[in-house]
């Protein structure tokens, strides 16, 4: 076999945006022999990502994994982003760390011979995260601290606040690359970032009611409403702010809860509490991890409305995000409610869309699928849910979703 003619191509070009598919190929194979193909990534943390897949070359000695299907590894059959969606950590309960977005991400696919082992060719896919002119500013104003994304051009651009703040620290590559598509995007930490305290007891609104009047103070910042993009614990906060601030035309809630939880929030005056879960709903399993999908009480019930987020309030559009398969908590069952309780006030500004056999985490597309971590709420490590292939789809659906929804909400639309 003439290794040096095997090649690794990454098409269109082994430069991308993180949110791209690519076509990935392998040259110069002797006909019909078996090729294992492996994908590598390093996360900010150190954490290594591996996926693997078997292949067989073609009667040209080619491999095309947009058209060949995988014989066996980290998933089966035709999959053109299989080695990188299935991207699993060597440590266990590891969720992919994307710190510093202004570096790409660096995914190395190597081909190997499926009879010896030996490596054969390599190539590695750079996928960034930011276009070319984008400006990425920190945020240090007043209390708020985060970091401010304006893409190029003459704007100005519709707005959005992004939420991911429970776990601590920031996460940029969701609004980097939502600034790509043309919206300026404030990434908003709470705790653990610069001089913000690692923990806090309880949420204050009116730091996030600051975010808000900042981000429609920029000048590259469209009016009137802004938007907000959120997940998880920050899904009730982007609730909340929907219900009792001004300023927002469109709210995306992905997995959230309708009812506030662990910690109490206030407002001025108001003081909305916690759900006090339910601890012998945790299940303990025999892998060491918890299932405490069923851990909150129904936030329906008489008992527990106090902690509900008043969404009849909000004057604002919802899109609402659930993931079938989650076990972080039933966010099937608390959208329902909170899109009931809509209706219920004759409000029709909702959409609700659901994505069985997903997990919690539904991310940008292509970020590797997070079966565990550690639960900062729960002091241990705790199971999510969902399978890797259809959690991928949902991703890949959902950022599509996402985009159309604050065009068609944010462009010269009412306000709360």
């Amino acid at each position: 076999m003439a290794y040096s003619q095997i090649r690794v191509k990454i098409l269109p070009s082994i430069r991308c945006f993180f949110d791209k598919l690519v076509h990935v190929k392998v040259e110069g194979l002797a006909p019909h022999k078996p090729v294992e193909l492996r994908s590598k990534l390093v996360d900010d943390r150190g954490v290594i990502f591996k996926a693997s897949a078997l292949y067989k070359a073609d009667e040209s000695g080619q491999v095309d994994v947009s058209r060949a299907p995988s014989l066996g590894g980290s998933y089966t059959g035709v999959e053109p982003m299989g080695l990188f969606w299935s991207l699993a950590p060597e440590t266990l309960h590891s969720k992919i760390l994307k710190k510093n977005v202004l570096s790409p991400t660096q995914v190395k696919i190597e081909a190997l011979s499926g009879d010896t082992g030996e490596l054969l060719a390599s190539e590695t896919n750079e996928r960034e995260y930011m276009t070319e002119g984008m400006k990425r500013i920190p945020v240090q104003e007043g209390r708020i601290r985060g970091v401010l994304f304006i893409p190029p051009g003459k704007g100005p651009f519709p707005g959005i606040v992004d939420l991911y703040t429970f776990g601590g620290g920031l996460t940029e590559p969701r609004a980097s690359l939502l600034a790509n598509k043309g919206f300026v995007v404030l990434a908003l930490a709470y705790l653990g970032y610069m001089d913000l305290p690692r923990k806090a007891e309880k949420l204050d609104l009116e730091y996030f009611e600051e975010a808000v009047t900042y981000l429609r103070r920029q000048p590259e910042v469209e009016g009137p409403g802004i938007g907000i993009i959120s997940i998880s614990h920050s899904g009730g906060i982007a609730l909340a702010m929907s219900s009792l601030l001004s300023g927002i035309s469109a709210t995306v809630c992905i997995n959230a809860c309708n009812a506030n939880t662990v910690i109490p929030l206030h407002y001025k005056d108001l003081v909305i509490p916690p759900l006090c879960p339910l601890i012998e709903n945790i299940t303990f399993l025999d892998s060491g991890m918890l299932d405490i999908r069923d851990a909150l009480p129904d936030p329906s019930l008489e008992e527990n409305r106090a902690s509900l987020y008043m969404v009849e309030r909000a004057s604002c559009q919802f899109m609402f995000a659930v993931s079938e398969d989650d076990l972080n908590w039933n966010s099937g069952l608390y959208a329902k409610q909170a899109v009931e309780t809509l209706r219920k006030h004759g409000k029709k500004s909702y959409e609700l869309v659901s994505y069985p056999k997903a997990g919690h985490f539904l991310e940008v597309p292509h970020m590797p699928y997070c079966a565990s971590t550690f639960h900062g709420a729960v002091g241990m490590p705790v199971v999510f849910g969902g399978e890797p292939k259809a959690h991928s789809e949902a991703q890949l659906d959902l950022w599509e979703r996402v985009q159309e929804f604050f065009k068609s909400h944010l462009v010269n639309k009412s306000t709360c």
